[in-house]
């Protein structure tokens, strides 16, 4: 498993998006972290390793799904300009779409995928919460069980049942992973206020560290009606993101977000890799497609300890190896291995 290298990130060439604290820094480079696949992570040409060992405890695991199929999907592919249309406002799944969630249900369930995940991240939209309650959510909600329901009956319109938040991760609502900002309606969230009801088990009140934005207000402040948030700072703001998820302590994490959100942000990695490895990291995601892939931080931001190291010598005891001696006692001879 190898890593690649956080890029640095580009300056925008707009300063008419709000809020500051998403525009992008113009710092020196961060070297935070960085994203591997399973998979060598530079171009084994030239002589240079393609592998990287790191260790476990400075890694997690990502599974990065775009949410399926909606309204302004299928009205955008037909025309363009449709969205730019109030209509397609917060987009929510369409019945294809669903029957895309149902299926990503059924292969995180297959694999195994469903037992392990510590932690579910959505970006609060509608699209995007009913893709990931209905992927990584528990069954069909029962009335009168003491656990309020992820999601109630039918919401936005979805003629679905309601959706059981027993036997299932915790979910989180995070803005910073947001779809592209700005004129297009498709893209803007309604309140949380009106959230809150029909998806009572979703977790819309933390509060961001950092720079981030604390889902707090129940108007949309970061969508702006007549200024498109430039790729550069959707780019940023992704990289925020990625350095943010080292403040958590979860290990293996759910990202329901979107197209745009997410091609702007990985194609920023995979520079020191094999061009087909770039090309898997950053190639555009379908509705509802799911792709694993591990964060390693290579700094001690966000650090702990391991879980399943072991420090030996347990009872204590002589344990000078071989190789060690014969390099402290060169005039003694033997031969350079180790024990």
């Amino acid at each position: 498993m190898a890593p690649i290298a956080i890029p640095s990130f580009p300056s925008s060439s707009s300063n008419l998006f709000s809020p500051p604290a998403f525009r992008p820094s113009r710092r020196k480079p961060s070297t935070i972290s960085s994203i591997a696949l399973s998979t060598s992570s530079s171009s084994g040409m030239d002589g240079v390793a393609s592998s990287s060992l790191l260790p476990l405890h400075h890694c997690k695991t990502l599974h990065l799904v775009r949410h399926a199929q909606g309204i302004h999907n299928v009205e955008g592919e037909h025309n363009y300009q449709a969205y730019l249309s109030p209509a397609l406002f917060d987009a929510h799944l369409t019945p294809l779409g669903w029957a895309q969630v149902d299926n990503l249900r059924k292969h995180v369930h297959k694999c195994g995928l469903a037992k392990r995940i510590d932690l579910v991240i959505t970006s609060p939209l509608l699209r995007t919460m009913q893709t990931a309650v209905g992927v990584f959510g528990g069954g069909g909600h029962v009335d009168g069980v003491d656990a309020v329901p992820l999601m109630v009956e039918n919401a936005g319109n979805s003629d679905r049942p309601a959706i059981s938040s027993l036997n299932c991760p915790p979910f989180l609502a995070v803005e910073t992973c947001r779809e592209h900002l700005g004129v297009h309606p498709c893209d803007k969230r309604r309140s949380i206020s009106e959230y809150r009801p029909i998806f009572p088990a979703i977790d819309f009140s933390l509060a961001i560290c950092l720079t981030f934005v604390q889902i707090e207000s129940d108007e949309d402040v970061l969508w702006k009606a007549d200024v498109r948030e430039t790729i550069e700072e959707v780019g940023a703001r992704g990289m925020k993101f990625i350095e943010w998820l080292w403040t958590r302590k979860e290990k293996e994490i759910a990202v329901v977000t979107h197209s745009g959100f997410l091609f702007h942000t990985l194609k920023l990695f995979g520079n020191d890799c094999h061009p087909l490895i770039k090309e898997e990291i950053s190639k555009h995601f379908a509705n509802c497609e799911l792709r694993s892939m591990v964060l390693v931080n290579k700094s001690m931001i966000g650090s702990d300890t391991s879980t399943t190291n072991y420090p030996g010598k347990i009872p204590c005891g002589p344990d000078v190896p071989s190789d060690v001696a014969h390099v402290e006692h060169p005039e003694k001879g033997g031969t350079d291995s180790s024990n």
